[in-house]
């Protein structure tokens, strides 16, 4: 049986079950996500925003370019479902010209097809269809809105929080489960950061099969300033390690900000890197810092000092860059062993050239105590290492002690 054509304003009746909404993109590169509303016309929590880093939410969910509408589960608040289509910000500059064509498959009618006139007006996100309760039953009306304010402009009209001062509210309760960053926070990342959207997403991804979704943490890195990574910093494979860490840290800490500390020979030094100002970063601290043998304890010890004094309730997601033996080995173990209940995880990932079996064998006894630390070898090169490949391995193990910590 052909399908149904909606012309924009119409609308039709949904049998109450499932409803498939498949969106395909005319041209222009684009994300799909879903609204849950209420009667006020607003969202009622952040959470109701469903994409594909937050993909379910009360019977409604997203996979790939379609929305799930599961309409017997959706709570009785609920008053519709916008289907929503967004030009990917990972094609910076795209707008729509030609809509996207909707493509709805209820439970038990013929299918509906809906395709709005096309845009001209630099639109950056599209409201494709609403699928609304009408007393006991649900229809569907075909709307075909198109926004050139971009996601921000939709958050607003829909209640949905931009967070542009994540300091002005009160911190959560530690391992607390918070609302994933949100497609606007990412559309952030977009606007601030182009290039670390891709690697942003892959990060995302993996902690959402880590059962991570909503967790947060405060990302800090250690990078070793011992003289034999001179090379791996001109070669700006450094770099590169600390930009795929803030990527990831955006996921988990969405203000964009990852405190980094040079473990040289003296004090360690403690910088900054953010969405604004990472482009050739570390380049630029690193040579504010003496080479030494990466003093690892000292570096740990700034971590713990800085959590504390900011007052914050998250726990602590510490990734220490390391590319040779300490020697202060010891001294280590006593810190992992004290700030265990601190709410601190550490993560040792080793690259350089340097023999690793002190971090390697940290958790290789069956009579270990260290329940808050882990290893990852990235090899020599770890800008060499896949995307999610690397951030499953930066994961894996935090996802396990967060899990237990929550």
């Amino acid at each position: 049986m052909p399908a149904t054509l909606l012309r924009k304003g119409e609308n039709a009746a949904l049998a109450t079950g499932q409803c498939l909404c498949t969106v395909a993109p005319a041209g222009t590169p684009a994300d799909v996500s879903a609204l849950l509303v209420a009667a006020d016309g607003k969202v009622r929590t952040d959470n109701d925003l469903v994409f594909y880093n937050h993909p379910s939410q009360d019977g409604v969910s997203v996979s790939g370019m379609t929305v799930t509408a599961e309409l017997s589960r959706v709570p009785r608040d609920v008053d519709k479902i916008i289907i929503v289509a967004s030009a990917d910000p990972l094609h910076p500059g795209a707008v729509f010209t030609a809509a996207p064509l909707l493509t709805l498959k209820p439970a038990t009618a013929p299918e509906l097809e809906f395709k709005a006139p096309d845009f001209t007006a630099g639109e950056t996100v599209v409201l494709l269809a609403e699928i609304y309760r009408r007393g006991d039953s649900w229809k569907v009306r075909a709307v075909g809105q198109g926004y050139s304010s971009g996601l921000a402009g939709l958050a607003t009209d829909f209640g949905v929080t931009v967070d542009d001062n994540p300091s002005s509210t009160p911190p959560p309760t530690r391992g607390a489960t918070q609302p994933a960053p949100s497609s606007v926070e990412l559309t952030k990342v977009a606007n601030q950061a182009p290039a670390l959207l891709a690697p942003a997403r892959q990060a995302g991804q993996v902690l959402s099969r880590s059962g991570l979704t909503s967790y947060r943490a405060a990302v800090y890195l250690v990078l070793d300033h011992d003289y034999d990574m001179k090379d791996l910093y001109e070669s700006f494979a450094i770099q590169a390690f600390a930009e795929r860490v803030l990527a990831l840290s955006v996921n988990l800490d969405d203000d964009g900000v990852v405190p980094v500390i040079f473990s040289g020979e003296q004090e360690p030094f403690l910088e900054e890197i953010s969405l604004t100002n990472y482009r050739g970063k570390i380049g630029q601290l690193h040579t504010q810092v003496d080479w030494g043998w990466g003093n690892v304890t000292q570096a740990m010890r700034r971590i713990v000092n800085h959590y504390q004094e900011s007052g914050s309730s998250d726990p602590v997601f510490a990734i220490v860059q390391v590319g040779s033996e300490p020697y202060d080995k010891a001294e280590i173990r006593s810190l992992l062993q004290n700030t265990a209940s601190l709410g601190v995880f550490w993560l040792f990932v080793g690259f350089g050239r340097g023999k690793l079996a002190f971090y390697k064998n940290l958790n290789a006894s069956t009579s270990a105590t260290f329940t808050n630390v882990a290893f990852y070898d990235a090899g020599k090169n770890p800008g060499a290492v896949p995307g999610e490949q690397f951030y499953a391995g930066l994961v894996e193990a935090f996802g396990v002690w967060a899990q237990r910590h929550a």
